[in-house]
């Protein structure tokens, strides 16, 4: 009896430590201000999500789960037709158009070296967010190297009838808000996480605001 009592206290702080490492706290987000005004959106596409005007639903991540892209080296397939890269990680999510980063027509990438295999649980992204506007063919894509040649992943697509011929996508095309569009990216370990779009409801560009990748170190 003495003897099973002792093996009990000695596996309770091991039980202990592991429900630690597995506890979940609600994503903190600071968003930015919403923009009043503009021309209403004129499209109808028939992969279009409704319009969802209530609060966000808590997202649940790993305690501990950080940022891990703010400040991160950032490339694209083309240099910017205005704004720099890095504009991407600054923070600045404002849809001023001082906060904006814009490239080339059709079809661009761009993408974040977050320095080190992650732990990758949410991504939130802006696009333009100064009125409403859909982009077309979001497609994010994770990857074990930064020239995305190793365990490429593609984490969400909303390009359904692959007009990017990068496979057909499941995910809806959304409108572009204040709060940003929020992805699960479910745990997957990645060094570097791109973004693609095809041009968007009003032009052919392609613009960003920010990107916010939440994970952990990898193990």
């Amino acid at each position: 009896m003495r003897i099973f009592i002792a093996v009990a206290l000695l596996l309770l702080p091991i039980v202990t430590v592991s429900v630690a490492e597995d506890a979940k706290v609600d994503l903190k987000l600071e968003l930015p201000e919403p923009y009043f005004g503009g021309t209403p959106l004129d499209y109808f596409g028939p992969n279009l999500e409704e319009p969802n005007y209530k609060p966000r639903k808590p997202f649940p991540v790993p305690a501990g789960t950080t940022n891990l892209s703010k400040g991160k080296p950032v490339t694209s397939q083309n240099p910017p037709k205005f704004g720099k890269l890095e504009m991407l990680v600054d923070g600045d999510k404002s849809y001023k158009d001082e906060s904006l980063l814009g490239l080339d027509r059709g079809k661009q990438w761009i993408q974040i070296d977050l320095g080190a295999p992650s732990a990758l649980y949410a991504l939130v992204l802006w696009h333009f967010h100064q009125g409403d506007r859909v982009y077309f063919d979001v497609i994010v894509q994770v990857a074990d190297d930064v020239e995305f040649t190793k365990n490429v992943r593609t984490v969400f697509s909303n390009d359904h009838d692959n007009t990017s011929e990068m496979g057909a996508g499941k995910d809806k095309e959304y409108i572009e808000n204040y709060r940003g569009k929020l992805v699960d990216l479910a745990g997957a370990t990645a060094r570097a996480i791109r973004f693609q779009t095809k041009g968007n409801t009003t032009d052919d560009f392609n613009h960003y605001v920010e990107a916010e990748v939440y994970g952990k170190a990898a193990n």
